[in-house]
């Protein structure tokens, strides 16, 4: 796909100057030269066309909001007046795997007041003897080079002003107030369960001591029935079931077997 299609597939239907980041990595470039891309994208902070056989930045237009260049994987080899020209707020420029040979070649950026950080991997002017000391001399408004600063520390994963980190972090506490909020729910979820389990119990128990109770009345319905049984019975009879109950025996039925 050419960059004149990309990047109408990028917008989107969007109007240039609503746009502020534009990926164009890997499509192609007519003659190595920038196409398609005006200073109508006015508000434009993010721009990468990484991979795109550029030979030059010759053709990019006025972008005074732009902070962050990605022009890694390109053959380009000189020509970065235009950048200190056409984007004065530049404070992230990526030129990795380009055809930058020498340290003169990079002196326009010098123009560059608020370049932080600045990339040259896989570029020829890295095997230069002593070419981290002679860059951080040339671009004393460098923090970072190749990702590390002049002391070898090496930078954070993000840069909060690049990439707009100040948003996330705006995120991340709504997030977090969202995310007490979600612990309140969860801990009256918690008191409604156990006050919901404590209640079960209380029914349970109070099953428990009915059941005892109609237990008991049962028993002693029971004895009432059997003492009723016996006042009906004669009063020897009732006096031999008594003996029978104790395992001792009737003194008549003693005597008759005496008599036999």
């Amino acid at each position: 796909m050419d960059m004149e299609k990309r990047l109408t597939l990028e917008l989107r239907n969007k109007k240039p100057a609503e746009v502020k980041e534009l990926v164009l990595d890997n499509c192609r470039s007519d003659d190595g030269k920038i196409v398609g891309l005006s200073s109508d994208f006015e508000n434009l902070e993010f721009l990468s066309m990484i991979n795109v056989n550029l030979l030059s930045v010759s053709n990019l237009p006025k972008l005074n909001k732009l902070r962050k260049l990605e022009l890694s994987d390109n053959r380009i080899s000189g020509g970065l007046e235009v950048l200190a020209e056409r984007t004065p707020n530049l404070t992230h420029l990526n030129l990795s795997g380009n055809k930058i040979k020498d340290i003169n070649t990079l002196e326009p950026l010098k123009k560059l007041p608020n370049l932080h950080s600045l990339d040259l991997f896989n570029c020829e002017v890295t095997m230069l003897i002593n070419y981290r000391e002679s860059m951080f001399a040339l671009l004393p408004q460098l923090t970072y080079l190749d990702g590390f600063d002049a002391d070898d520390q090496e930078a954070p994963d993000s840069d909060p002003e690049a990439d707009g980190d100040g948003l996330d972090d705006e995120y991340d506490e709504n997030g977090e107030e969202g995310e007490e909020e979600d612990d309140d729910d969860e801990d009256e979820l918690d008191e409604e369960v156990i006050d919901d389990e404590e209640e079960d119990e209380d029914d349970l128990e109070g099953e428990e001591e009915e059941d005892g109770v109609d237990d008991e009345e049962e028993e002693d319905e029971e004895d009432e029935d059997d003492d009723e049984g016996e006042e009906d019975l004669p009063q020897g009879e009732k006096r031999k079931r008594d003996l029978e109950d104790e395992g001792e025996e009737d003194p008549e039925d003693e005597e008759d077997e005496e008599d036999d």
